[in-house]
């Protein structure tokens, strides 16, 4: 059976490589004649950041081509125009967005990523994101060799297993996807970037048993992400961010800025996708039994829940039960999807982030932590995944849950008059892990790999 099962999977992984050049045949000719061609300084080469997704919602990605600008090179961003941009890369004279074009509401005319190759310009090196796998390795693997261009993959996670989530292990297409991964993450890559020494470890074995060089690229926050510590300064952004994310009028605003100011309101912030692989209703679940709880124990909350996904609208409909059944008592909940400035100064002036990313693979790390330990924000996250303490210390700048349960211990703890000394703790934890910046990463594991910074 195994090696029937590895037969059939080998056969598709032949479909998906015959399939791209198939489909490709047209426009691959056409790239022949541009081979890269070395230019006489190396910060006048394009060095080109594709995302089979969309750009402005992909930080990451986003954080490679600033941090390609910043060091003098050329950018060329690849993929879907539908957030916007960070603002450095807005209008900055050495990056360059190529948007690929939407999907036609008919269904009819070809995909999107099929124009792709003709996005690419002739650059000398590629930095692709991972996921999506299909069909970007292969097609890239075609179009760095007729290119004659290095390529970068950056593996934030495996496909494969976050399509396990809602297909399980099992599933014929989920092992597909695995061996597809496994293929051609081997025979594709120059060299390989991971967000985990987890993951670095975890390529190295079978079934991937990459051989090609490895480096790990630790998340870390963009120069945006800052703590605030000034107090007025403090007032003036929280005034203007609860504004901004619609929370209170022009009436009641001045009061909730005084209240969450002197402790008598907690501000908690989470960011999500609204996607399976972060049950939101964990969270629900622990502010339900928060409020249904010892009032004399804890504060009034203010929870603003910031991202948009598909589960969005389901969600914010049983909020909206919850709250009419009386069940969220001294709790207000707020969903939001803010400007990357508004983000910012909102994870700043929070008393407590949560984070509810669930690792499909076990050894990836949600960046939403990251950008929170740069505004000095302690965090509660979910813990259950290998990777887990690579980022986040226990009882130094967060706390691990697993369940609701967990989850609604750690906000009595540290929301309460008592929690006031351990949050204040974490939080200069936090601040110190945030201290570690992008830029500075960067340079050290990536810029001396694309020769943009010197050995």
């Amino acid at each position: 059976m195994a090696l029937v099962n590895l037969i059939t999977s080998t056969a598709l992984v032949t479909i998906f490589m015959t399939l791209g050049i198939f489909f490709y045949a047209p426009h691959l000719v056409g790239f022949i004649p541009t081979r890269y061609v070395p230019a006489a300084d190396a910060r006048d080469d394009h060095i080109q950041v594709l995302v089979l997704g969309d750009v402005g919602r992909s930080p990451r990605m986003q954080y490679h081509a600033l941090s390609v600008v910043k060091n003098g090179g050329r950018v060329d961003l690849v993929g879907y125009n539908e957030s916007p941009l960070h603002p450095q890369l807005v209008d900055h004279d050495r990056a360059t967005l190529y948007p690929l074009p939407e999907l036609p509401s008919s269904g009819r005319g070809v995909p999107p990523f099929m124009s792709w190759p003709n996005r690419l310009l002739a650059s000398r090196l590629n930095i692709i994101q991972k996921p999506p796998s299909i069909p970007t390795l292969h097609l890239a693997l075609i179009i760095s060799v007729l290119r004659g261009s290095h390529l970068l993959v950056d593996w934030h996670n495996y496909g494969w297993s976050i399509l396990a989530t809602t297909r399980g292990r099992s599933n014929r297409f989920v092992q597909t996807y695995l061996e597809y991964e496994s293929f051609f993450g081997r025979i594709t890559p120059t060299a390989n970037l991971t967000v985990t020494d987890a993951m670095a470890r975890q390529l190295r074995k079978p079934p991937y048993s990459f051989e090609k060089p490895i480096f790990t690229l630790h998340d870390r926050p963009a120069d945006i992400f800052q703590p605030i510590l000034d107090a007025t300064t403090r007032r003036k952004t929280l005034a203007r961010v609860l504004a901004a994310a619609s929370v209170a009028d022009a009436t009641t605003l001045a009061p909730l800025v005084d209240g969450i100011l002197r402790g008598d309101i907690r501000l908690i912030v989470s960011s999500t996708s609204w996607t399976p692989d972060e049950d939101f209703n964990l969270l629900l679940s622990a502010l339900v039994a928060y409020a249904e709880g010892d009032r004399a124990e804890t504060r009034p909350l203010l929870a603003i829940i910031t991202g948009k996904g598909p589960q969005k609208a389901a969600y914010e409909d049983k909020i909206l039960r919850l709250t009419s059944d009386g069940r969220l008592s001294g709790i207000q909940i707020k969903t939001a999807f803010l400007t990357i400035e508004d983000y910012a100064a909102l994870l700043a002036v929070a008393d407590l982030g949560v984070c509810l990313h669930m690792s499909s693979s076990g050894v990836d790390l949600p960046m939403k932590v990251v950008d929170m330990f740069g505004a000095g924000l302690p965090v509660a996250a979910y813990s259950d995944y290998e990777s887990f303490g690579e980022l986040i210390k226990e009882g130094e700048n967060g706390c691990g849950f697993e369940t609701a349960e967990d989850l609604e211990a750690v906000l009595r703890r540290l929301l309460s008059d008592e929690g006031r000394d351990e949050l204040a703790f974490l939080k200069r934890g936090a601040v110190e892990e945030g201290r570690l910046r992008w830029d500075t990463e960067w340079d050290r594991v990536v810029g001396r790999v694309v020769g943009l910074v010197d050995p």
